[in-house]
């Protein structure tokens, strides 16, 4: 199969060329375009605009731009690229010989906040930029669904893997500094997404017969931060040291954070204490599996492995 993969030197893109290049023909697309072990070539958006990107069996979309915790990117640069760029790419796709086409939004275009468990049949409602753009994108593609065609939205939460470099990266470098955990007080289970997951499901939906539509991603198991601060200390060979200062204070030094520019701030104190639990039963419905391949735990092993 000849697969075109958009961003595909990011973290994402980079795992899913090693686990797709083997039996398939992959090419790139991205700001800028090197040569990558497994890709044959890498275009530029230009060589796009130029139509020089050769005819591919499916199109999997993951360029866009990443949430910002430090809200320092304006919200039209959210707009550009993840509304913009998708809306290039899928009209791209409808005039090509592509048979399928697979989007990479975000759990949090469908919410924000999470009562319960999220599933595909919530109302969408984001709040922020990152959340509206990958919406707008979502609308856009179910406005201009092809009948001929099989396309997929994904809806992953905290995608984490070799070589990512997000907020639990920075979480593994304050616990293997000593730094005690001061967050214990915040009892939540969130989902989490093993990149190996990601992969799993983009090959099942290109070599399988899946029905088009919105698909929620996440590992079969939810986590509390604690547990993580523990699988954290475990890898590194520490003890666990996890205070339960009150919320109050916590909340306090927060906003002080925000004020200062320092690492703890109100938006990452909410995103590492909040309880946002993903159900993935529809994407394991539609694969066939009554699991996915990799457990949470194991995951996140490979993770911090691959943060030594």
């Amino acid at each position: 199969m000849k697969i075109l993969i958009t961003g595909v030197h990011g973290f994402v893109g980079s795992n899913l060329v090693k686990y797709l290049a083997p039996g398939n023909e992959i090419y790139g697309l991205d700001i800028i375009a090197p040569e990558k072990e497994g890709v044959v070539k890498t275009y530029s958006w230009d060589d796009l605009d130029a139509r020089r990107v050769p005819e591919v069996d499916a199109i999997v979309h993951l360029a866009g731009k990443a949430h910002d915790t430090k809200n320092q990117a304006a919200s039209e640069v959210y707009f550009k690229v993840n509304t913009g760029l998708t809306q290039k790419m899928f009209d791209y796709f409808l005039a090509s010989s592509a048979r399928k086409f697979v989007f990479f939004s975000t759990a949090k275009a469908a919410a924000d906040k999470v009562d319960g468990v999220l599933t595909e049949e919530v109302v969408p409602a984001p709040v922020g930029p990152y959340g509206e753009s990958k919406i707008a994108a979502e609308k856009y593609i179910l406005e201009h669904m092809p009948s001929d065609k099989q396309v997929y939205i994904f809806r992953p939460c905290m995608i984490h893997g070799p070589g990512n470099k997000g907020n639990l990266n920075l979480l593994y470098n304050v616990v293997r500094k000593g730094i005690p955990w001061p967050l214990g007080a915040f009892e939540n289970r969130r989902t989490f997404t093993s990149v190996e997951n990601i992969c799993f499901a983009v090959n099942g939906v290109l070599t399988n017969d899946v029905p088009s539509g919105i698909y929620n991603m996440g590992d079969d198991e939810a986590l509390s931060t604690n547990e993580l601060i523990e699988e954290i200390c475990l890898s590194l060979g520490k003890k666990a040291h996890i205070w339960r200062l009150p919320k109050s204070l916590m909340n306090g030094v927060a906003r002080v954070g925000g004020w200062l520019h320092l690492p703890l701030n109100p938006e990452r104190l909410r995103k590492l204490t909040e309880n946002y639990i993903s159900s993935n039963a529809k994407i394991k419905k539609a694969l066939g599996v009554e699991r996915m391949p990799v457990d949470a735990r194991e995951g996140l092993k490979v993770t911090l492995e691959s943060f030594k």
